[in-house]
């Protein structure tokens, strides 16, 4: 086992060895975030899921109410009056061919990756550079649509695509360090109830396994998901 360094020592020794309660473990994750930037707080979600079954699968989007606290790079493969329209509603980069073609090169200066249906033929060749990196648009997440002015909108103000990875875990940024504990809160329930209300038709026995948070340089903080279950929004 790798020896801690003496910083991460000290944040490891501010921990328990037991679950913390929702609110309590956002706190311990501000207090441990000492870096010296703004660090990104994320949660990291083991479900009970065989990802390799189809009907296991989870793959959606969340928008998180209080944002992410990142500027995102999106990106619009369009045709014709389409790329216009992307540029108009904030998109970052917009193209035709000649984005699918620097994409195809390996030069994607963007986070997400929206396109028309019609495009999606040239956008599936690209699958080789995209698939990779999990930039690939899915009708599912919302980044294959004819409605780019909401799309780039929703996704700029922090409307999240998120999945679960080959074992199962979902991994999930939903904040920062300098958010308010009550934003944060609010973000980490909405992102709780997306992932409950997707739960797969093929997931069997125990759905949450295990719910952890951590600050980019931070520890990692357990939280007792019936807890965070049980609490209501407040509307």
């Amino acid at each position: 086992m790798p020896k801690l360094s003496k910083r991460m020592a000290s944040l490891a020794s501010k921990l328990e060895d037991r679950v913390y309660q929702p609110l309590e473990a956002i706190q311990l994750a501000k207090e441990t975030a000492t870096a010296k930037f703004d660090e990104t707080i994320e949660a990291h979600v083991r479900l009970g899921i065989d990802p390799k079954y189809t009907d296991q699968q989870l793959r959606t989007t969340v928008a998180l109410p209080k944002g992410t606290g990142q500027t995102i790079r999106i990106a619009v493969i369009a045709r014709g009056e389409k790329v216009a329209e992307a540029k108009a509603a904030g998109a970052d980069l917009a193209g035709e061919d000649e984005l699918v073609e620097t994409i195809n090169k390996g030069e994607m200066g963007f986070d997400l990756l929206i396109a028309t249906p019609d495009m999606m033929p040239k956008v599936a060749k690209l699958g080789r550079v995209l698939g990779p990196r999990g930039l690939m648009p899915n009708p599912k997440a919302g980044t294959v649509t004819t409605d780019l002015e909401t799309a780039i909108k929703e996704f700029k103000a922090g409307k999240l695509e998120f999945r679960a990875d080959r074992a199962g875990i979902v991994h999930v940024r939903f904040g920062k360090a300098s958010f308010s504990t009550e934003d944060l809160l609010e973000n980490l329930k909405t992102l709780q109830e997306a992932i409950d209300r997707n739960k797969p038709s093929g997931a069997k026995g125990r759905y949450w396994k295990s719910l952890y948070i951590t600050s980019t340089m931070g520890p990692s903080i357990e939280i007792d998901v019936t807890a965070l279950q049980d609490m209501q929004q407040e509307s």
